[in-house]
């Protein structure tokens, strides 16, 4: 029998990634607790309103534990879930270990809240996904439509997520083939990478590159990058803004800030290095609506990776436990 080409599979596994997000699609609706819990979106809205304003990054918290909980198996609120004695959750995995706390606390409040509401009614999944809508308009981003009706997951285990994560280090030709596996397209994986316009990384995810040659860091940024990481041995709690021009405002400056070496992440750099991801960098630097457009878009397609529907999955009582 004659094998197969790569490209040929790369192309079938596409097409079957598509056509289970369309099939998850068709089983979520955008008013599915108009009956159950008509106050649903309110709920959350006021609840993510209250927290933005007295903590200022839970925008940036949120989408990242957004796209922590969906990318690895799919958006099932697993990342939520707290360890035991007799397993270790996926939230106390190395990669996750660095997630704020205060996209966490902010879904909590929304599912006690709900649950105040409307007992035993709305999952999980369903919260993080439109709190991260919800929060990402909050600080200037575009609106898109979020398809409810998700169960959460019986199972969160660290294991399970053993490199299935991209990390800034990672090789550019990694990173595409990690997203391509899960039916994205380069330019999706670009656009997904303006989530970098706001929130904050640790020095340590990015302070061993700064200062080398060929890294691609302006030098002034890299000498004020030493300078703000210089205790960072002593205190590794130590952050920097992912994009230093407009922290808290979700725009495209992080695209027109990595021609000009002002990246803070290897992955960053490595957008603009690589000749597959540079064209959608240019793109979205001179447009922002193309940007938002297409962020707004592979936003959506992410919040339907991997659902869980009916007998699939649960709704929680409590997000930080399995029933």
């Amino acid at each position: 029998m004659a094998e197969q080409s790569p490209l040929k599979s790369l192309s079938t596994i596409l097409l079957l990634l598509t056509l289970l997000t369309s099939a998850a699609e068709s089983r979520l609706t955008t008013d599915y607790y108009s009956k159950t819990c008509p106050r649903f979106l309110d709920i959350v809205r006021d609840t993510i309103s209250d927290k933005q304003i007295t903590h200022p990054t839970t925008a940036a918290a949120v989408i990242r534990l957004f796209f922590h909980d969906c990318f690895p198996n799919g958006c099932d609120a697993s990342i939520l879930v707290s360890s035991t004695a007799f397993n270790v959750a996926e939230r106390d995995s190395s990669i996750n270990l660095s997630l704020p706390g205060d996209g966490f606390d902010v879904i909590v409040r929304a599912k006690t809240a709900l649950e105040l509401a409307c007992p035993h009614t709305v999952s999980c999944s369903d919260i993080i996904s439109v709190a991260t809508r919800d929060l990402l308009v909050t600080v200037g981003g575009p609106y898109y439509p979020v398809h409810l009706g998700r169960r959460d997951s019986r199972v969160s285990k660290a294991s399970l997520l053993a490199d299935l994560l991209p990390l800034p280090s990672s090789p550019m030709s990694k990173t595409i083939r990690q997203f391509e596996s899960r039916g994205f397209t380069v330019q999706e994986m670009v656009a997904l990478s303006g989530a970098h316009s706001i929130g904050f990384s640790h020095c340590k995810e990015f302070v061993g590159l700064v200062g080398r040659n060929g890294t691609g860091y302006n030098p002034r940024f890299a000498q004020a990058l030493k300078k703000a990481c210089s205790s960072y041995p002593k205190d590794p709690t130590i952050s920097v803004f992912n994009d230093i021009m407009t922290p808290n405002k979700f725009d495209n400056m992080y695209y027109k800030n990595i021609p000009k070496g002002l990246g803070l992440l290897e992955s960053d750099h490595g957008l603009y290095s690589d000749p597959r991801t540079r064209p959608f960098v240019d793109l979205y630097a001179r447009d922002q609506d193309r940007f938002f457009k297409d962020f707004a878009k592979a936003m959506q397609k992410l919040s339907l990776y991997g659902v869980k529907t009916g007998r699939r999955g649960e709704i929680r009582r409590r997000c930080d436990a399995i029933n």
